[in-house]
């Protein structure tokens, strides 16, 4: 068993504080649950998901009753929340994961969690990197310019490395202008279809238990909980945050509540545009175009070329949001001890982890330029194998954690509400293994690892990606027993992500 992490020292204490890296300052900023809302649902990357990620659940999922699995997942995920939310407050640490799993569980399990977390953030950032780069190399090629997909996807490497470089007040404007708008032209196509009265009538048949249960739910919650990823990222804002204990909270019950209602209203809207019984077959014909073909048959030609224009934002400010989370995760691991010092620098100017978003910035394009000379398929296999990873790695990150919100309470009594700090998490805990367990039993589904017949197998694609999984959380575990035995100082300051 991990030893124990000590509780936390008041933030007034000269305690509270660990000896940072050299030439480190801290992260500052007045952010708003505005701003951090913005921040974090726009790494949901809202057009993308119901224009790509929604089309393919209602495909391979349960037909006309997916919008529904957005409702199971938000609440899963809200049940989640409040033990998150409590957390922030009894650990006034912005390392989110790894920080809760290592107090709440030890200094092991937490470092295990931060390596985990590193690679879901970082190969859901790739895959919507490979998906860019396909839609602006499909989008020129109709304009007569011709380059290969990774090409675009470097190009736009570079620009979301200059934004994460500056300022996060600069990267929170733009994503707000870019999150408001496709969220608007979304919420026009449904009023469109409300307007119409749809393909055959409105009516609430996709959350009827027949329709939910039909077809194969258990793919279709897969990528309905794929859609809330980033979501949980409100915690890593902390120093940047205006009065954290009431803005993270607040940001982060608005951030997984928001997510839930657009996206349930939206696919509704998707399904009522066609009709339930039409709409699978809609999907089948081309589930990348079937948003734009759906725009353009209720809002006309403008509003197909205007979600064309926001589909390439939308997955812009989606990797610009998720190159801003991993690059604080770093930051903080490495005031935590763990990755090399110069992680923790802060810009002087842009009061920004400069040095950590320069690192991010050169292994998005290391990867895109080794899946490029593999001949990968930037949306078959770059987005569709890594965000298999990414949720996965989540749905196990999101159970931890919220065994360790339970754990943490139950030997430090600074928080005695039940259902803040047992009741809503274990509740949490018991629907995320539950989503787990579904996500393993259909992966092979994802990576198309069939036999012959058609039916499920864990050959080798899954077995390698699944391993992924398995592999980074065991490097961060060996690295905390090394570290306990070569570097006891180091060891004991695993847990905390210093702000």
């Amino acid at each position: 068993m991990s030893a124990p992490v000590a509780p936390v020292p008041s933030p007034a204490s000269p305690a509270a504080a660990a000896p940072a890296p050299a030439g480190a300052r801290t992260l500052a900023g007045t952010l708003g649950p505005t701003a951090i809302v913005f921040m974090v649902v726009a790494a949901a990357s809202p057009l993308t998901v119901v224009g790509g990620a929604a089309p393919l659940g209602i495909l391979l999922g349960n037909g006309a009753g997916y919008p529904a699995l957005y409702v199971a997942a938000g609440v899963v995920l809200l049940l989640f929340s409040v033990g998150l939310a409590t957390m922030t407050r009894s650990v006034p640490r912005p390392g989110a994961f790894f920080t809760y799993v290592g107090y709440g569980l030890g200094r092991r399990p937490g470092l295990a969690a931060a390596f985990l977390a590193l690679l879901s953030y970082t190969t859901v950032q790739v895959a919507v990197y490979g998906y860019l780069g396909y839609v602006l190399a499909t989008t020129f090629a109709g304009l007569g310019v011709t380059l290969p997909w990774w090409l675009w996807t470097l190009l736009v490497v570079a620009c979301v490395g200059l934004l994460g470089y500056r300022h996060i007040d600069l990267s929170s404007k733009v994503l707000g202008v870019l999150l408001v708008a496709e969220i608007a032209i979304v919420l026009a196509v449904v009023a469109g279809v409300l307007v119409t009265g749809g393909a055959d009538g409105l009516s609430l048949t996709p959350f009827e238990p027949a329709t939910v249960m039909s077809g194969s739910p258990a793919i279709g919650l897969m990528m309905a909980i794929a859609a809330f990823i980033g979501f949980e990222s409100t915690a890593i804002f902390r120093d940047e945050a205006r009065d954290p204990d009431r803005t993270i909270p607040r940001a982060t019950y608005a951030a997984v509540v928001g997510v839930a209602v657009f996206y349930t209203v939206a696919t509704w809207g998707i399904v009522m545009a066609w009709g339930p019984d039409e709409v699978v077959d809609v999907a089948a014909q081309d589930p990348g175009a079937m948003l734009m073909v759906t725009t353009a048959k209720y809002l006309g030609t403008a509003g197909q070329v205007i979600v064309n224009v926001l589909l390439v934002t939308s997955m812009f400010a989606c990797v610009l949001s998720f190159h801003n989370v991993v690059a604080r995760y770093q930051h903080s691991m490495a005031h935590a001890g763990v990755l090399p010092g110069r992680l923790g620098r802060v810009h002087a100017r842009h009061a920004s982890p400069h040095t950590s978003s320069l690192v991010q910035t050169a292994t998005a394009a290391v990867l895109t330029a080794v899946f490029a000379a593999l001949g990968w398929d930037p949306m078959l296999q770059v987005f569709t194998w890594l965000s298999g990873v990414s949720t996965i790695a989540i749905a196990v990150l999101m159970a931890v954690t919220s065994l360790a919100v339970i754990v943490w309470f139950t030997r430090h009594r600074d928080d005695t509400r039940a259902w803040n700090t047992r009741v809503a998490p274990a509740l949490g805990l018991v629907g995320l293994l539950a989503a787990a367990a579904a996500i393993v039993a259909n992966f092979p589904l994802l990576v198309s690892d069939v036999d012959a017949a058609g039916n499920p197998t864990f050959g080798a694609v899954s077995l390698v990606l699944l391993g992924l999984v398995v592999v980074f959380p065991l490097v961060g575990w060996v690295q905390a027993e090394v570290l306990r035995r070569r570097r006891p100082a180091s060891y004991q300051r695993i847990a905390d992500a210093i702000s």
